[in-house]
């Protein structure tokens, strides 16, 4: 698919930098003990670069939602299950979520499923690279790195390349 638009990494890494900027206002003095888990595939990247920009001392954790999903038959996906990492226990922590892209709000509510059945965290802090129209649930971003209205029949994904890329389906 040629995309319609492409993000270049350098503006990725701006959205990224202004996120930890927003988390640190956000979070204030309890940042320093924050614990960050990043959503399979996309998340875990965004999670990466903010975690080494907000300089966190636990190591970030992977969640693999799989799982969790409600939306694979109506969407056409078929689930690789497999494992989360998560290095830290939640109970009682402030937790930053963090995705790629926030869609529809169904793999949020999944990632929210799963820590809790980790446990039952403080707090959890949404953050995501980009927020799009077309939501389903009614869950929305504490921190968001840029805002976009999309038509339904377009999509966004980050590349490894840390580059967006919107393409019509």
């Amino acid at each position: 698919m040629t995309p319609l638009e492409k993000i270049s990494p350098t503006k990725v890494e701006d959205m990224i930098q202004q996120m930890s900027e927003s988390l640190r206002i956000l979070l204030g003095n309890t940042i320093k003990d924050a614990k960050m888990l990043g959503i399979k595939t996309g998340g875990v990247m965004v999670a990466q670069q903010l975690h080494s920009a907000l300089h966190l001392t636990e190591a970030a954790g992977e969640l693999n939602i799989s799982f969790y999903r409600d939306d694979f038959s109506r969407i056409g996906l078929h689930p690789q299950v497999g494992p989360s990492n998560i290095p830290f226990s939640v109970e009682g922590e402030v937790i930053i979520l963090v995705d790629d892209v926030l869609y529809s709000g169904r793999t949020i509510r999944a990632a929210m499923n799963e820590i809790f059945d980790y446990g039952r965290p403080e707090r959890i802090v949404l953050a995501t690279l980009v927020e799009r129209s077309g939501r389903e649930l009614p869950i929305n971003a504490d921190v968001i790195g840029r805002s976009l209205n999309l038509p339904d029949n377009q999509q966004i994904k980050l590349r490894s390349d840390m580059s967006l890329e919107i393409f019509s389906e």
